[in-house]
């Protein structure tokens, strides 16, 4: 008869176990999820971040949308930002529906679901393992680890905590399978519980609902196999039928996940993801130096950042190094497995969990990142803490001695983790740490630059920028940002030079082609704007600023009817979109549709009150109608928000003059023809006004 892990090391102690009570698991549970949750509070103030947060929340229009039918089959058939993961997709839309734009609410989900999973690590292990407090420390240090600060505090990392809960129910419910099948029913009780058959059918549908949180769990099922040797102990006595049926209830989840890997693999191909500029050398290299990076920061958590950037090429002695350390780890669990299963299998469950994104596929620019440690470390962490309970001899004060090394871990873990925590704040604070705790990091300098901009402080900005390009010319998002703030100094030809840079190393890039058309449009190029909004809408249909833009372009052309389809486009994709109803409204005006053009621009002014051409376009259709008095005052409006607009001095002028006050007429003349010297048409207002 087999005896639980806990009942062994009491035994070889020379003590009788006590069973924790129930009473005692739900204070374990408390402790955790309440820990967490204070660890992790201050996330609730935080803002999003300009990196992949725009891909997942605050430009998605489907997300924002919230659980819409159409949203829902678009979760489930689009690859949006290279990777097919439907369930996350739908979290985040729930989010916004409940929340809005409130950042801070949907970090605290993200948070709910890490303190969530901590308490079903604990549970988990404890069901798999017997092991009362390894089970429970285990949990906290998978809890309060500053390395998974990243998948906590990220709103675009949803998926990781998402898929993680779903990947622990699966563990779970196997583990219920496991120790269920072939055991007869006793008594009347045991008639009533749930078969063993139907955990496996709820382990299969836990890990069908995280393949589609996340992809990375594609290795799970291996996962399930290493537990079969230990803690499940399946193969010790077992015939080779027998462990021929272990083999052969995997292959479901097999198929599952071979499954995800194709699909995975397409998306992120035809989302430009996967990189083929590194060898199989420099790839199978990254990996072994990833690993040795990993454990490091595991044991030594400092300088963690959003982004490690890939060198190309390690130098050879990191290399062998890295390979070292991973062969002496293998070799030595190898040789300590038979006396310490958990040596092997928390080791292979770590490297295991991490072959999807080691980089053997190189997926970004990064070289490893903390985001991915998310599960693997579990690994890690039941070797640490089997072998040191294991490694203490049974002697007087040997639980004190466990109890107080664990607490005082468990102390510095949650206090790096607090020091990390406000790293994540918003961008200015993300990057700005990531420039300081890495090297030649030109997406970090990006980045600042685009949260400057942002900020109006545009010069600062490209500085930022220039930094980016100095590390790496053929940056091109960072091309593409210096070619907006150019534009954004009226150096159009500058701008432009920039962006047909960055189209010449990645052709197909939507955003790029975007602003080269806004650029082209403002020279007077609108055929040439033209060709590259349709080249954007021919590879994302849904961009609305493009459908926004081409309206703009084909109404300065005359073609009111296809502007409008356009601008309605635009509203179809982003509500929202201030801009776009104004724009409509314009075009409707210019077809005087007077009546359909008020609504449109009194829903842009709704939704920004201080656009100034706004209430000067909306004044002027209800000149049109003859509404004077509400013309003037939204004129005056107009002129409050931006007092040196000659236009809306010399319409607010016809207006006054409309209603017979002259002499206020003629000072709105007069400062419009201050403001533009050759206004021909305010000059012959004011002839007539003053006479010959």
């Amino acid at each position: 008869m087999k005896v639980s892990d806990e009942k062994r090391a009491a035994t070889e102690a020379g003590a009788t176990p006590a069973a924790p009570s129930w009473p005692a698991t739900v204070c374990v549970c408390l402790a955790l999820a309440l820990g967490t949750l204070c660890l992790y509070w201050p996330v609730g103030r935080h803002d999003f971040v300009n990196y992949d947060d725009s891909d997942y929340v605050t430009a998605n229009t489907h997300v924002q949308g919230g659980l819409t039918w159409e949203n829902i089959a678009w979760a489930f058939t689009t690859g949006h930002a290279s990777n097919w993961h439907p369930l996350t997709w739908l979290s985040h839309m729930l989010d916004c529906q409940c929340f809005g734009q409130n950042a801070g609410l949907q970090h605290l989900v993200s948070v709910g679901f890490h303190a969530l999973n901590a308490v079903l690590v604990f549970l988990v292990l404890r069901g798999l393992t017997g092991a009362f407090w390894r089970s429970a420390c285990v949990a906290a240090f998978f809890a309060w680890h500053p390395l998974h600060v990243e998948s906590v505090a990220w709103i675009s990392e949803r998926k990781d905590v998402l898929s993680a809960c779903f990947a622990l129910l699966t563990l779970g419910a196997y583990g219920k399978f496991v120790t269920g099948a072939g055991k007869p029913a006793e008594t009347e009780v045991d008639r009533t519980q749930v078969p063993a058959e139907a955990w496996y059918v709820l382990s299969l549908l836990a890990f069908v609902l995280g393949l589609m949180s996340k992809p990375m769990l594609v290795t799970l099922p291996f996962v399930l196999l290493l537990l079969d040797y230990w803690p499940l102990r399946r193969w010790e006595f077992a015939s080779t039928r027998q462990r021929l049926r272990i083999v052969v209830e995997k292959l479901p989840f097999l198929a599952l996940s071979l499954a995800s890997c194709i699909v995975t693999f397409i998306v992120q191909r035809q989302g430009g993801a996967v990189s083929t500029v590194l060898s199989l050398g420099a790839r199978l290299a990254n990996a072994f130096v990833s690993c040795a990076r990993y454990l490091a920061k595991t044991f030594w958590p400092e300088k963690l950042s959003v982004l490690y950037p890939h060198p190309g090429h390690w130098p050879g002695w990191q290399v062998a190094g890295a390979v070292a350390l991973v062969l002496a780890v293998s070799v030595a669990v190898v040789a300590l497995g038979r006396r310490r299963p958990y040596l092997p299998v928390g080791w292979l469950w770590f490297l295991g969990m991490l072959v999807p994104v080691i980089g053997l596929v190189q997926v970004g620019i990064q070289s490893m990142a903390d985001r991915y440690t998310y599960l693997p470390l579990l690994g890690v962490f039941i070797m640490v803490v089997w072998g040191i309970d294991d490694a203490l001899p049974p002697v007087r004060g040997r639980a004190v001695a466990l109890g107080s090394g664990a607490g005082l871990a468990l102390a510095a873990c949650a206090w790096l983790t607090a020091r990390q925590i406000p790293y994540w704040a918003d961008s200015m604070a993300l990057f700005q740490h990531a420039v300081e705790a890495t090297r030649d990091n030109y997406l970090a300098y990006n980045n600042l630059g685009f949260y400057l901009s942002n900020q109006g402080r545009s010069e600062e900005a490209m500085k930022y920028y220039e930094k980016s390009l100095e590390i790496n010319p053929n940056y091109e998002d960072a091309l593409n940002n210096l070619g907006y703030a150019l534009a954004g100094q009226k150096r159009y030809p500058e701008a432009i030079a920039k962006y047909e840079a960055a189209l010449r190393i990645r052709p197909n890039h939507v955003e790029v082609h975007n602003n080269l058309g806004n650029a082209l449009s403002e020279m007077g190029r609108i055929p040439e704007a033209i060709e590259h909004y349709r080249f954007v809408l021919a590879h994302k249909p849904d961009h609305a600023d493009a459908h926004n833009n081409l309206g703009i372009a084909l109404a300065m052309q005359g073609h009111l009817d296809e502007a409008i389809d356009h601008f309605h486009a635009a509203l179809r994709y982003k509500p929202n979109y201030a801009s776009a109803h104004s724009n409509l409204g314009n075009a409707l005006a210019a077809q005087h549709q007077f009546v359909a053009a008020t609504k449109e621009y009194e829903e842009s002014l709704r939704l920004n009150p201080d656009d100034a051409q706004a209430h000067n376009n909306l004044a002027n259709v209800f000149a049109e109608q003859g509404r004077l008095a509400d013309a003037v005052r939204n004129y005056r409006e107009a002129l409050r928000l931006n007092a040196k607009n000659p236009e809306a001095h010399f319409n607010l002028g016809l207006a006054l003059a409309r209603l017979g006050k002259l002499q206020e007429a003629k000072s709105h003349y007069v400062e419009a023809l201050r403001l533009k010297p050759d206004y021909q048409a305010a000059q012959e207002q004011l002839k007539q006004i003053s006479g010959p």
